[in-house]
């Protein structure tokens, strides 16, 4: 997923932080072509999470899980039911299932269903690995304490709306999309993750600058993998036309502190095999989760910002109610 901009834990961790523009080694727009030699196995991995808060309690149902797993937005009581949003933003009644009152973060695994994102030439889709990080990441917060909810929670096609709507109901503190990029700039010498965060918000700044470093840091324990970047990565914004978030899950969830995550680029076949193995998707989830545990019990200020250059090309298709099937919910 990319578009058109207008517009590291710090440095002991990556060596770069605080750097500007002109200080990062440029980045090639030719193709790279290569083949991935096997990438070193990671170290193990960093000590655990702090303890994280639990939601505090509500009064009112904000969101529900249905009987069929599916998490819902909640519009308002209906007889003994909940008048709901669906995943395709229709609304129906829907008995039974499990209230949500509130959440510490909520996660929003991008694409699914007939909306695969990108996909890898070894066949990877970036909707399921989406979610295969973002349950990875859910387990490690809860772990620490934390509860989340997730947005999707299996392979159905869900709009942007009822995703956002779900997070400013459930007023968490934190709200991270996880996606994973496609067509970068050409080679680079690190990474190429990208966070955009939401163009008001300096809490969302924060988290993307937080969630920049940690999994910039994380991939790089990978060695010998010829990378693939954007020549703006980093932690940016992108506007559109009336100067707010392009972003429909940024510009959506305004009043929550939001992040979008692209990490890596399924379009590198050395990038897509890494994304894979299953201890490279648990590597990722620990550092978003480590981001986010730094965002919700410190001050850091995060790194990695960047000024993005202009963009004029959409960011892709997806996300809307046309055609769209909803799962069963009941």
């Amino acid at each position: 997923m990319r578009g058109r901009i207008l517009a590291l834990t710090a440095a002991a961790l990556l060596g770069v932080a605080g750097c500007s523009q002109s200080e990062e080694p440029p980045l090639s727009r030719a193709s790279a072509g290569r083949s991935a030699p096997a990438p070193v196995p990671a170290p193990a991995p960093p000590a655990p999470l702090p303890p994280l808060p639990p939601a505090e309690p509500g009064d009112e149902v904000k969101a529900l899980v249905t009987g069929t797993g599916v998490v819902v937005p909640v519009l308002a009581r209906q007889g003994e039911g909940f008048l709901v949003r669906t995943p395709c933003a229709r609304e129906t009644v829907v008995a039974g299932g499990t209230p949500l009152f509130g959440a510490t973060v909520v996660l929003d695994p991008g694409h699914g269903g007939v909306e695969t994102g990108a996909v890898g030439s070894n066949g990877l889709t970036e909707a399921a690995l989406n979610l295969a990080v973002t349950e990875r990441t859910r387990d490690l917060l809860e772990a620490a304490g934390a509860t989340v909810v997730l947005t999707r929670t299996a392979d159905y096609r869900m709009a942007l709306g009822p995703r956002a709507e779900i997070a400013t109901n459930l007023q968490p503190r934190a709200f991270v999309s996880i996606h994973h990029n496609g067509e970068a700039d050409g080679p680079s010498p690190r990474p190429g993750t990208e966070t955009y965060f939401q163009i008001a918000s300096p809490d969302s700044r924060r988290l993307a600058g937080l969630l920049y470093e940690e999994l910039v840091a994380t991939f790089s324990r990978f060695e010998g993998v010829p990378w693939e970047a954007d020549l703006d990565a980093g932690a940016k914004y992108r506007p559109n036309a009336a100067g707010g978030d392009y972003y429909g899950i940024l510009r959506r969830s305004a009043g929550v502190p939001a992040v979008l995550s692209e990490a890596l680029f399924l379009s590198n076949p050395a990038e897509a095999a890494l994304l894979a193995r299953p201890d490279v998707q648990q590597a990722e989830a620990e550092g978003i989760a480590r981001a986010v545990a730094r965002f919700l019990t410190g001050d850091d200020p995060g790194s990695g910002f960047v000024e993005p250059y202009p963009r004029t090309e959409p960011a892709g298709p997806g996300g809307g109610t046309s055609s769209c099937q909803d799962p069963p919910l009941e």
